[in-house]
């Protein structure tokens, strides 16, 4: 499934995607007659991954001509290394020489990146760069330039430029939710009839409640966050001046206790949940404040915009991705200059900062800025950590600019996005920290759903909204929003939702069954990723979870309770705690070097398909320096016996396949080294599982939940398997939550001894209640599962092959050299190795072939 804004072809240094699409006619009689003749019996027709991972920090000007453009007009990036001035100068232009009129010129300043918030036309454009004196005089000579293609299909998102944001920012207080003001004074005469005013005013009346005279701010962080949003959204939507008053008594408290340096900054997010307490006051009280309060708040707000622009100014544009930076810390320190752009005192050196949060929003903003997707990179756990920011930072700028920041890709994908990576009363079947938590969809994920039905009337997001609506009113962070916005969207799902999304971006797919019908649905996803693993990420390149009826039946295991202790480190983010492989017992780096990439996605009513590849992915040990520090911390070492180092490896490609409407799941594996090694082939549950050696099944059963699961495996080599319910290292009892229990999981491996190369086939067969699994047929290299017959190559002296068929319905799925017969007809194969499927889509049959596609790339440059 492509996602909306990708061009059909891609193009780099080489032809990466090639798609053939004929019209055929869903009668088997009506196929055409076609040559008989063989295709060329070239090689293998697979694209090499070059170094097409993000770099953590960038190391090479971006863009270049063999960087594919996210959007038009792409930020242009000075690594932080090259920049050896006090500021940079930009030119953009459509000639090389940089002398005609429409040259572009940017204005000196400190950071590393331009936005030309422009469109550009399609074709070649060059840039360079320069660097400049703290006066903005040029200083030395102009870089070597730089070229880049903008393809027509590139989609374009234009920002206005920050003259057209300061030109229209607010003057007056409260200024930080302005983009409420139109609405605000509707809501207010309502406001005691809206289903949600009860629990606005209780969370307020636990801070009137409360007597700060016998409080410490200063150890109570945590609690004056939440007591200075409760007091500011009642306040704000009644008007009722005890909130006031609460919040006046709250600020005398505070001032009474001054903020020393080592607690303001004592990490960045307790500098922020401090900050964000006196500017929510500042704004609110700010007509009622004495000139020495105002004056208090203004040099608490001036010391950490001093303490971390410069830290920032530089190095978030060149960061793949800062966590605490962009989910709350950006926010916080934007709305800190935003209070002070305007002050007499601090208005000079407070509007650069502006500009410069402004310029990299745009520049890197949502999801990294080379994210579409509408799914965050860093996994659905920790999506739930930015959602405040994704909403405040673009209502913000759309209200003040006039223009709809909402309708950048990302977002416009997002409301698809959350149906199928967490649907509706289900589990998550995400990856990365904290994926594995919570029974269902959390409520601010189900309130950032809300309000994109608001705001863009995405009817996904509409009807998973109205699905979760209990759920959401719940959430506090959006209510303010909520009793001041209109709730009229879509509720019905699309009609023509389909059975698996392809996240291009972010290296994601999602295959359900029956997404509408949770107890039907068994639901996939897979993962095989540019951005690595590292931060919030883990090392599950070609990955995969499966849960059916909402519940987990094969997943991640391990439990996310602590960033970096040994548990985490061992038996959580190493690739031993996923649905993946080991190499001698080793896994993937913590690592953007680790990366995979998904090759190939085919979806047909009867059959859903995408193609991962790993094969980069065993790269050595984790050379970033914050993961060294943990290893060290945790007293273990990065050797081969704890499942870190250098390996052989040279292939790892995952076929996975859906077959509907059963929900049959194949996983078909070649693997390669340059020498013979071990490869462990791994399976873990939640649940109790059990094995028959003899047969290679390994045998899943939840009475309880009505379902039982039964996984075969087929290859060549001698398998052995064995089971455990132990992790290689515990949770600590230190970091488990009181009240909460940490059982044992189940962990399957199968291995395969002293082979360089091996294929390996698995079939999943999921069924309802007390339904017995189909017997799996073999004869040679062929499969029957109930109506499904499946030709696979094992021999792995034999290129690779997969052929998938029907008996009933004229479907078939094609993997390999040899050409296909459709219902009798040779069907000429154009690429070598191609994957191919017959399938119904849209109401027609159709053939689809396609072969690898190289990803969008932030680093790939020559």
């Amino acid at each position: 499934m492509k996602t909306p804004f990708s061009p059909l072809c891609r193009h780099a240094a080489h032809l990466c995607l090639a798609v053939l699409l004929l019209s055929l006619s869903a009668c088997h009689d009506d196929v055409p007659s076609v040559s008989s003749e063989e295709p060329g019996t070239e090689g293998e027709e697979t694209t090499e991954l070059s170094d097409a991972y993000h770099d953590k920090i960038r190391t090479a000007p971006y863009p270049k001509i063999d960087n594919e453009l996210y959007l038009n007009p792409p930020p242009l990036i000075v690594p932080q290394s090259m920049k050896t001035g006090e500021r940079l100068l930009f030119e953009l232009s459509r000639s090389k020489d940089f002398n005609t009129t429409e040259t572009m010129r940017s204005e000196a300043d400190e950071w590393c990146i331009f936005n030309p918030h422009r469109k550009l036309e399609t074709g070649i454009w060059y840039w360079r760069f320069r660097q400049a004196d703290t006066h903005g005089t040029p200083q030395g000579e102009w870089s070597e330039p730089y070229h880049f293609e903008v393809p027509d299909e590139t989609p374009v998102f234009v920002t206005p430029a920050f003259s057209e944001f300061q030109s229209r920012m607010p003057h007056s207080y409260p200024r930080l939710h302005c983009y409420l003001d139109p609405k605000i004074e509707t809501a207010r005469l309502n406001v005691k009839s809206h289903r949600e005013y009860k629990m606005l005013t209780g969370r307020a009346q636990d801070a009137l409640n409360t007597d700060y005279t016998t409080m410490n701010p200063n150890e109570n962080t945590g609690t004056l966050c939440i007591h200075t949003q409760s007091l500011y959204d009642a306040w704000h939507l009644t008007q009722d001046d005890k909130y006031n008053d609460c919040m006046y008594r709250l600020l005398r408290q505070m001032l009474a206790y001054p903020v020393s340096d080592a607690l303001l900054f004592a990490s960045n997010f307790a500098s922020t949940d401090i900050a964000i307490c006196y500017a929510r006051i500042y704004d609110q009280l700010y007509n009622r404040l004495t000139p020495d309060e105002r004056a208090a708040i203004e040099k608490l707000m001036m010391r950490v915009l001093r303490w971390y622009y410069p830290q920032h100014c530089g190095t978030q544009e060149n960061h793949i991705f800062d966590n605490h930076f962009w989910q709350q810390n950006m926010r916080v320190i934007f709305q800190c200059a935003l209070l002070l752009y305007d002050n007499t005192v601090y208005a000079d050196e407070v509007l650069p900062m502006l500009k410069y949060y402004y310029e990299l929003w745009t520049a890197r903003a949502p999801a990294s800025g080379f994210n579409r997707d509408g799914v965050w990179h860093n996994g659905s756990g920790y999506f739930n950590a930015n959602l405040e920011t994704l909403h405040y930072m673009p209502m913000l700028f759309s209200y003040v600019t006039g223009t709809d920041f909402l309708q950048h890709p990302w977002y416009k994908s997002a409301g698809r996005s959350l149906v199928y990576t967490w649907p509706p009363h289900s589990k998550s079947s995400g990856f990365g920290d904290g994926s594995e938590q919570g029974d269902e969809p959390a409520r601010q994920r189900v309130a950032f759903a809300d309000f994109l039905a608001r705001e863009l009337n995405d009817s996904y997001a509409g009807w998973y909204a109205s699905e979760c609506d209990d759920t959401m009113q719940g959430d506090r962070l959006f209510r303010l929003y909520r009793m001041c916005s209109t709730r009229r969207y879509d509720t019905s799902l699309p009609a023509d939702a389909a059975k698996m999304v392809w996240y291009e971006d972010t290296g994601e797919v999602t295959m359900h069954s029956c997404l509408t019908d949770t107890e039907k649905d068994v639901n996939l996803s897979f993962r095989s990723s540019t951005f690595g693993s590292g931060s919030h990420t883990t090392s599950s390149q070609n990955a995969f979870n499966l849960l059916f009826k909402g519940k987990e039946i094969y997943r991640s295991s391990g439990y996310y309770l602590n960033f970096n202790d040994a548990h985490n480190l061992m038996s959580y983010r190493h690739s031993r705690a996923h649905n993946t492989i080991l190499v001698n017992g080793i896994g993937q780096p913590y690592s953007t070097r680790g990366y995979g990439n998904i090759m190939r996605t085919l979806e047909g009513a009867h059959i859903t398909y995408c193609l991962g590849d790993a094969s980069k992915a065993y790269c050595g040990i984790s050379d970033d320096p914050m993961w060294v520090q943990a290893f060290e911390r945790a007293g273990i070492t990065q050797t081969p016996e704890n499942g870190f180092g250098e390996t052989p490896l040279t292939k790892y490609r995952r076929h996975v396949l859906m077959l509907h409407p059963e929900g049959i799941v194949l996983i078909y594996d070649e693997l390669e080294a340059s020498e013979p090694v071990t490869y462990d082939w791994l399976l873990h549950s939640p649940s109790q599982l059990s094995l028959n050696k003899e047969l290679l099944t390994i045998n899943h059963a939840d009475y309880k939940s009505g379902y039982t699961v039964v996984t075969q495996l087929f290859c060549n080599n001698p398998v052995s398997m064995s089971l455990t319910d132990r992790f290689l290292v515990n949770p600590d009892p230190a970091t488990m939550k009181a009240g909460e229990t940490y059982p044992n999981q189940w962990h399957m491996t199968a291995r395969i001894e002293r082979e360089d190369k091996t294929r390996i086939l698995a079939v999943i067969q999921v069924n309802a209640g007390n339904t017995a699994p189909q017997i799996i047929r073999k004869t040679g290299g062929t499969l029957t599962v109930g109506k499904w017959t499946i030709n696979v190559e094992l021999d792995a002296s034999r290129p690779a092959a997969l052929n998938i068929i029907h008996s009933d319905n004229p479907v078939h799925f094609s993997y390999g050299k040899e050409s296909p017969t459709l219902n009798g007809v040779l069907y000429p194969r154009e690429h070598s190795m191609s994957s191919l499927l017959y399938d119904e889509t849209g109401g027609e049959y159709k053939v689809v072939e396609v072969i690898d596609q190289l990803p969008a790339s932030t680093r790939i440059a020559r």
